[in-house]
């Protein structure tokens, strides 16, 4: 059984910014609270929705919203502590990706992409005709006031079209790299993007809206790699990045002074003097790749080749990198912000099985060579009419909205969110 589930854990791995871990499975979903390193609490269970592919949840809150590959093209949206299923929608294709924030459910589909207004469900706007997008990749900022959504803006070349999700605008276009893109995200803010390519050598980081290119790290040089995810910490003051690689690396977002007079002399200082002269006298792309900063702490994930998702975060009054993996093992590491190097391994836990269960799928690895998770495209590829709403339930945490209830508007949070408040009021009701 547990085989069976690591097929779909592979599809899908979300994190609801760190604290919280949402695990699609074969048999269901699962949600797990990370407010200890020693203890992976499971705070909710579903067995009704077999061969989950997507399982997105608002925050803390108890909204969910669910898609399984039986039908890749209804998203259903639940409030789980309820047991209850507050509305579906259902597309002309199926659906890749799902995101959220208090403002907005976004749904993305191969050339499509839908944004639906949060509070009832109301479908607000369709952007038509995206670039080919077959992996669904798309990121949707979490800030309150600003909520940016960046998607693919060619599938040649790495272009970020940035979105205004409140306003219903587009905001700019950023050239960010020569390669179609493999991943993006926004800090908790909304005023930084991360992107990789499908090169994997290279993470920027821009401003938001802005465009500006404000970062630039090498992951390596000597081979390509796929960037699974990127995700900054809550502050912005570090960027993680996993691959199919067995190394995570995570990097510094520090401004050099621009005068060595600030620093203490030492060898690191001269040598990075030396260079910097030198570099004006190579070519344009040596001098790039001198410049660019390297990893300021790594991690030796325990396997390579398989499907990844890291988060940094701050658990226990500590910064911490989680990882997990589709194998279904959750790597939580401890990360020395001053000096970085090599992060500690400090607890694993497991997303799903028993002991014996657990036990039997470790033995049975060792006798088969690894193999690729299949990818989501040809897991669930058929062929492809809008949107079709059911009928809206409405949602509160005491009790659901009535028919007719508009909810007021100083229950929305004006200031940032709380992230870590499991009675989160999700912002749903009917009008």
């Amino acid at each position: 059984r547990v085989k069976q589930n690591v097929s779909n854990l592979c599809q899908d791995l979300s994190y609801c910014f760190s604290r919280s871990l949402a695990v699609g499975t074969k048999t269901g979903y699962r949600l797990f609270s990370v407010t200890s390193v020693d203890k992976l609490d499971c705070i909710h269970e579903s067995i009704e929705t077999p061969d989950v592919y997507i399982v997105e949840r608002l925050f803390s809150s108890s909204l969910v919203v669910v898609v399984s590959q039986s039908m890749p093209r209804r998203m259903n949206v639940y409030h789980f502590k309820k047991g209850t299923e507050i509305c579906n929608y259902s597309y002309s294709n199926n659906i890749l990706a799902v995101r959220l924030n208090r403002q907005s459910l976004v749904v993305c589909l191969e050339e499509s992409i839908y944004i639906h207004n949060i509070k009832d469900m109301k479908l607000l706007k369709t952007l038509l005709n995206t670039p080919s997008n077959p992996s669904g990749l798309c990121a949707l900022s979490i800030s309150h006031s600003n909520s940016f959504l960046a998607y693919p803006g060619s599938d040649t070349i790495g272009e970020i079209i940035v979105y205004d999700a409140n306003n219903l605008s587009t905001m700019t276009m950023i050239p960010a790299h020569d390669s179609p893109l493999a991943a993006i995200t926004f800090s908790a803010s909304g005023t930084k993007l991360a992107s990789a390519s499908e090169r994997g050598t290279v993470i920027r980081v821009f401003s938001i809206p802005e465009g500006l290119r404000l970062f630039e790290f090498r992951r390596g040089m000597k081979r390509y790699v796929n960037i699974s995810s990127l995700s900054f910490s809550p502050d912005a003051q570090f960027l993680c990045a996993s691959s199919n690689t067995e190394t995570v690396h995570i990097f510094k977002l520090e401004q050099h002074s621009p005068s060595g007079e600030e620093q203490a002399p030492s060898w690191s200082t001269y040598v990075g003097k030396m260079f910097t002269a030198a570099s004006s006298y190579l070519p344009a792309q040596v001098s790039g790749m001198m410049s660019q900063d390297r990893a300021f702490a790594t991690v030796r994930l325990q396997m390579a080749g398989q499907k990844n998702v890291c988060a940094l975060a701050t658990i226990q009054k500590l910064p911490r990198l989680l990882v997990a993996s589709s194998d279904g093992q959750l790597f939580i590491y401890n990360i020395d912000p001053q000096d970085g190097g090599e992060c500690t391994l400090v607890q694993k836990h497991r997303l799903f099985g028993s002991d014996k269960e657990w036990e039997e799928t470790e033995k049975s690895k060792l006798m088969e060579p690894p193999q690729a998770c299949q990818s989501y495209a040809a897991t669930v590829a058929i062929p492809s009419s809008g949107p079709v709403t059911a009928t809206l339930t409405g949602y509160s945490e005491d009790g659901g909205a009535k028919k007719g209830e508009v909810i007021p508007e100083h229950e929305f949070a004006a200031g940032p969110v709380c992230l870590d408040d499991e009675t989160e009021f999700p912002p749903v009701s009917i009008r």
